[in-house]
């Protein structure tokens, strides 16, 4: 198949394709003579492949590293996504039935518990913790992982919201520089609720602030709070370990 064959079949762009030729994580079997790039079979399965890793939120640069590992193997990969996208999809349906309950309970028509109100969020799951733990070792990461598992659903929502709140004033700073009064208060706030649930150091802070730009996921969803907050927090965090050192 050519490549907006390809895209169109699949419902990606021709550019998302070049770009995975371009790294590296999916180059077609064949060009022609013209120049056309022609995919194979065997690519649009690896093609599935990246894009069930994609679904997961796995940035593209480890999904290059599994796939081109030798002991990948693509039967193990496909019961893995499945067993992970059932477990994503349960969670999404509890999820889905608070917010029924919720457009009831607005409505006057049913009572709903403050338990109910917060059923489906997990903030007990952290996709990131074996980045963190290679990074800063485990010390920090079991001191928050033992703090918030001992507390309630309730409790958890409430630390998450905190944590929103926060998220929501460093965004409209961003566009202040990171080194002014404002950004750098509004970051010590963010470096004192990490370290109500682990021990931080400010080196560790700035390196935490680094991976929120290096790893597509956590800027994925950092910026959902405002379009280039993961770089002002980098930049922000940055400064405040380097003044407070």
């Amino acid at each position: 198949m050519k490549i907006k064959e390809v895209a169109d079949l699949v419902g990606i762009s021709v550019r998302t394709l070049h770009h995975y030729d371009e790294m590296g994580l999916l180059s077609p079997d064949a060009i022609t003579e013209s120049g056309y790039r022609l995919y194979s079979n065997d690519n649009l399965l690896t093609l599935q492949q990246i894009l069930f890793f994609k679904e997961l939120d796995f940035p593209l640069k480890k999904i290059k590293e599994i796939i081109s590992s030798p002991s990948f193997k693509r039967e193990e990969a496909l019961a893995m996504h499945r067993k992970l996208l059932l477990e994503k999809r349960s969670r999404l349906d509890a999820m889905i039935r608070t917010i029924d309950k919720t457009i009831s309970y607005t409505k006057g028509e049913i009572q709903m518990s403050n338990q109910e109100k917060f059923a489906g969020f997990d903030f007990s799951q952290n996709p990131y913790e074996q980045e963190a733990r290679e990074r800063w070792g485990d010390e920090s990461v079991d001191q928050s992982k033992t703090k918030l598992g001992k507390m309630s659903k309730a409790e958890q929502a409430e630390w998450g919201k905190k944590m929103n709140e926060i998220y929501r004033n460093l965004a409209s700073l961003r566009h202040e520089s990171p080194a002014s009064p404002e950004s750098q208060a509004a970051v010590k706030e963010w470096y004192n609720i990490l370290n109500k649930m682990g021990n931080y150091s400010l080196e560790a802070f700035k390196g935490l602030g680094q991976m929120y730009v290096d790893d597509e996921r956590f800027t994925k969803n950092i910026d959902q709070f405002g379009e280039g907050l993961a770089i002002f927090m980098r930049d922000a965090m940055a400064v405040y370990a380097d003044t407070n050192k």
